[in-house]
C-alpha cells in the first residue's frame, strides 16, 4: 500500500512542491550557521536600516542587525514551536479520540462535552488569554498552542474509532481474548494512522502562524531570540521608510505555511483519493 501511496503522491506536484520546500525550510534550520557570517543578535548603530545589498541580503533593522540572519535562525524557532506544539495536539487528541470512540457511553459523553466547551472559545484568543497569565517565552508558547489545538483532531479520531470498532477483525481480536488496550492502540490505532498524518501536517502550518501571531503581539518568543513575527514587529514601525523588514519575514511566514498546507492536501488526496 505504501507503494500505492508514493505512486499518488508523486502525481500531485503542489504536494510535492510543499514537501521540498519544507526539506529545504528544515536543511536551513539545521546548517543556519553555515550560512550567513553574521550571528541574529550582532547590533551595529551606524548601519541601521540598511536596504538589502550584496553585504546585506535583506537589509539590516533599526537596531543594525542583518535581517538575513534573523530570518535563518528565526526557521529554527518556527519549526521547532511547529513540530512541538502539533506532536503535543496530536498526542492528546489521539488518546482522548480512541478512548470517547472505543468505550462510548458516559465516558463518551464527558469528553465530547469537553471538546465541545473548548471548540466554544476561538483558539487564537484562548491562547491569547492563557499566554497572558504566563511568561511569554518559547516552551509556554510550544505548550499552550498544542493544549489548545486537540479539540478538532479528538473529534475526527472519535469517528473515525466508532466506525472501526464495529467491524469484524475487531471482533475476532476480541473472541481471542486480546486486552482492551492492545485492540485500541494496536488494532484501531494503526487504521487512523493517515488522518492522523493529515492533521499533524496541518497543525504544524496552525502553530507556527500562531506563534508568529503571538510574538508579533509582543507575547511570544521574546527578543533578541529571533522570531519571525517579533521581525514584523519591529518592522510594523518603519513600514514606510524600510519595506523590507515586513516583506521578507512575512514571505517566510507566508512559504512555509502554505506549503505544509499543500502538503497536508496532498496527504489527505492520498490517502482518501
Amino acid at each position: 500500500m505504501w507503494k500505492i501511496y508514493w505512486q499518488r503522491f508523486k502525481r500531485n506536484k503542489l504536494a510535492l512542491s510543499g514537501l521540498s520546500i519544507i526539506l529545504i525550510l528544515s536543511l536551513v534550520a539545521i546548517f543556519a550557521p553555515l550560512l550567513t557570517s553574521y550571528e541574529p543578535t550582532e547590533q551595529n548603530l551606524i548601519l541601521r536600516l540598511q536596504p538589502p545589498s550584496k553585504v546585506y541580503l535583506f537589509g539590516t533593522d533599526d537596531l543594525g542587525r542583518d535581517v538575513f540572519s534573523r530570518i535563518v535562525y528565526g526557521t529554527r524557532v518556527s519549526l521547532t514551536v511547529g513540530f512541538v506544539a502539533a506532536g503535543i495536539t496530536v498526542f492528546v487528541g489521539t488518546i482522548i479520540g480512541l478512548i470517547a470512540g472505543y468505550f462510548g457511553g458516559r465516558i463518551d459523553y464527558l469528553l465530547m462535552r469537553l471538546v465541545d466547551i473548548m471548540l466554544c472559545f476561538p483558539t487564537f484568543f484562548l491562547v491569547l488569554m492563557v499566554i497572558a497569565f504566563l511568561e511569554p517565552n518559547i516552551y509556554n508558547v510550544m505548550i499552550v498552542i498544542g493544549l489548545t489545538s486537540w479539540p478538532g483532531l479528538a473529534r475526527l479520531i472519535r469517528g473515525e474509532c466508532l466506525s472501526i470498532r464495529e467491524r469484524e477483525f475487531i471482533y475476532a481480536a476480541r473472541g481471542l481474548g486480546l486486552s482492551t488496550w492492545r485492540i485500541l492502540f494496536v488494532h484501531i490505532l494503526s487504521n487512523v494512522v493517515a488522518p492522523i498524518l493529515i492533521s499533524a501536517t496541518l497543525n504544524v502550518g496552525g502553530a507556527i502562524l500562531v506563534e508568529s501571531a503571538l510574538s508579533f503581539l509582543g507575547l511570544g518568543v521574546q527578543p533578541p531570540t529571533p522570531s519571525w513575527g517579533n521581525i514584523l514587529t519591529s518592522g510594523k514601525d518603519y513600514i514606510y521608510l524600510a519595506w523590507w523588514l515586513s516583506l521578507f519575514p512575512g514571505l517566510a511566514i507566508l512559504i512555509t505555511v502554505l506549503a505544509y498546507n499543500l502538503l497536508g492536501e496532498g496527504l489527505r488526496d492520498v490517502f482518501d483519493p
